[in-house]
């Protein structure tokens, strides 16, 4: 099982000391609820996330307690091999090819909330448009740092949610980075 670390404010400092997970620190589920909002909270003011992704949390219930970081994980993994396909086609100048790509990116980043992700993917539709190379070559690296930067953020608030439903009791399969 992997370990989880809060992420801000005093208790990382005390976690940093001690290398020990909440629950062993005797911190309760209350406490990880409130640092999975001050996350979530911080992503939605970055605009990182937005309404939709409030939406699909909604969809989780306990019939489905996975639902949400199963959903993610197939729209990490299916968006890793559309980025690696991107860097090819834009290597091979295949603008037509790549507007089609960016499409099914954003309509699938668009359907998690990855606000960020969505809006670079639709100026670097633009640039494809346009045939503008430069602005593809920046369009992309733009998209895989957003794209990196909600994969570590969405793992950390999942880290956190899997740390809280162990101390309520409940227990969420691990999350694979690999993919």
């Amino acid at each position: 099982m992997n370990k989880i670390w809060l992420s801000s404010g005093v208790l990382n400092s005390q976690l940093a000391k001690t290398g020990l997970p909440l629950w062993m620190l005797g911190l309760g589920a209350d406490l990880l609820w409130a640092d999975m909002n001050r996350l979530l909270a911080f992503l939605f003011h970055q605009g990182v996330l937005d309404e939709q992704f409030l939406q699909l949390q909604q969809l989780q219930d306990e019939a489905s307690p996975n639902f949400v970081s199963e959903v993610l994980n197939i729209y990490f993994h299916e968006s890793e091999k559309l980025l690696t396909n991107l860097r090819g086609l834009l290597m091979e100048r295949e603008y037509k090819k790549m507007e089609i790509h960016l499409n099914q990116l954003m309509g699938s980043s668009s359907s998690i909330g990855a606000k960020r992700v969505t809006n670079v993917c639709v100026a670097f539709r633009a640039a494809t448009h346009h045939t503008n190379r430069a602005g593809c070559l920046h369009a992309l690296e733009m998209l895989e740092h957003e794209y990196c930067y909600l994969k570590n953020k969405l793992h950390e608030l999942f880290q956190i949610e899997q740390q809280r439903a162990l101390v309520a009791g409940v227990r969420y399969p691990e999350q694979n980075q690999n993919q």
